[in-house]
């Protein structure tokens, strides 16, 4: 039976793989407002130990960018859904780990744990619902997987806040952890499908010779099946578009690790209440994965290069208006404009990869571009927990992402390229 490319050739499997991200989604999110606004009171942290309360999420930088790394190469061996699965089954002992954890060490090791399963899991839903859309419903897909996946993290969010406070931190997280992991075990197994032989068709398609309308610019000088080695050169510095994608979404993870470790621990000190600090990093996500909605689906029709660049910039400047905002309101507006940035850039850098990346290894190029991205919460976090730790004071560590982001943006616009093959194809 002929295997048909399409949102609407794939309906089913396509609303399944969303629904998937959703629970990733929900379950990093169960630890982004709790954990750290609680970190001194519940989990033995000193206050204004920076580096160490940031120790975390450089620990889940490091392992998931890993993770990303393996996880493309290994689905195009054994298929898509059984890393899934994988990535659902490490995440088992997170919540209890948590429920448990008798000193912050036992928080980091139960965050390497829960990277090892967003590497898995998040990266074979999108390169999944990759394999069975077409050409043309690239930014719209990738859209839609992160507004299902951030929605997913800003509930979680307000949710385990509200939890928290009903049961307490621990046992709140335990139940709300183990609901949303077991749930999504179940699913894979019952209902979601392996996609690999949709990517092998699109790559029989994309053979050499084969008729195209519009051939994306694919890199040149790299073999029809290319070694992970030559992969990975190819997206760290061979190709400076490549290049340039990888390091904008390194830097981007920089906001992200600042919103996780400091957003929460700045609103609590400024005494802001848990479910309000909880509805505050809300509109961050909310805003972040609601946009997306639009943003992905306008970058199939307008390009993905200058919603990249401007979405770095808008992101950095909604970093600084946290610093020079005050009250509730006007917070809660600056984490909406980084969300707005983020949902600007996040699905079309993505989308940027994935444009001109072959089919034969477009899960490994995925895999190592979302190595370099998501490295950036380990790098990011260690950078702001010096930049805080050196100056004494926690406001230096926005100054240090909002100021990553706006060169990080200008280096984008100078080596990047429109790479959406309808609007510049190849030849």
């Amino acid at each position: 039976m002929e295997l048909r490319h399409g949102i609407g050739h794939n309906l089913e499997q396509f609303l399944h793989q969303l629904f998937q991200v959703l629970l990733v989604g929900l379950t990093i999110g169960m630890t982004r407002t709790v954990v750290p606004a609680l970190a001194e009171s519940d989990f033995g942290v000193p206050k204004n130990s920076f580096v160490l309360l940031s120790s975390f999420v450089v620990a889940f930088g490091l392992v998931k960018g890993a993770m990303n790394f393996i996880a493309g190469r290994l689905s195009e061996r054994i298929g898509r859904k059984q890393v899934l699965s994988l990535g659902w089954l490490v995440a088992l002992p997170v919540p209890v780990m948590i429920w448990y954890a008798p000193n912050w060490n036992w928080i980091v090791a139960a965050t390497v744990l829960l990277g090892v399963n967003q590497g898995l899991t998040w990266s074979m839903t999108q390169t999944s619902k990759l394999d069975i859309t077409r050409l043309e419903e690239r930014g719209l897909t990738l859209g839609l997987n992160e507004f299902s996946g951030y929605v997913g993290v800003a509930l979680a969010g307000i949710a385990t806040a509200y939890m928290a406070a009903h049961f307490g931190a621990r046992l709140g997280i335990l139940i709300f952890g183990l609901t949303v992991i077991v749930l999504a075990l179940v699913l894979t197994q019952l209902w979601v499908k392996d996609t690999l032989p949709w990517a092998k068709a699109e790559a029989a398609r994309h053979a050499p010779g084969a008729t195209q309308t519009s051939r994306p610019r694919y890199p040149k000088g790299i073999s029809s099946n290319p070694s992970t080695r030559e992969i990975f050169m190819l997206m760290s510095w061979r190709d400076k578009r490549l290049m340039a994608l990888s390091q904008a979404g390194m830097v981007e993870k920089f906001v992200d690790a600042l919103v996780w470790i400091f957003y929460p621990v700045f609103l609590y000190q400024k005494g802001v209440s848990l479910p309000n600090v909880g509805w505050i990093i809300g509109f961050y996500g909310f805003v972040w994965g609601g946009s997306q909605l639009f943003t992905g689906k306008l970058s199939d029709r307008v390009g993905r290069h200058l919603l990249n660049v401007w979405g770095m910039w808008i992101c950095g400047a909604g970093v600084a208006a946290m610093m020079l905002a005050d009250g509730v309101a006007l917070w809660a507006a600056s984490s909406a404009l980084s969300g707005f940035g983020m949902a600007l850039l996040y699905p079309n850098l993505s989308a940027a990869v994935a444009d001109i990346s072959h089919p034969a290894w477009r899960g490994s190029a995925i895999g190592i571009y979302r190595f370099w991205r998501d490295l950036g919460y380990g790098i990011g976090a260690l950078g702001l927990g010096l930049a805080a730790h050196f100056t004494g004071q926690m406001q230096a560590a926005f100054w240090f992402v909002a100021m990553s982001m706006f060169v990080s943006g200008a280096v984008l616009w100078r080596l990047g390229e429109e790479t959406h093959p309808g609007l510049n194809p190849a030849g």
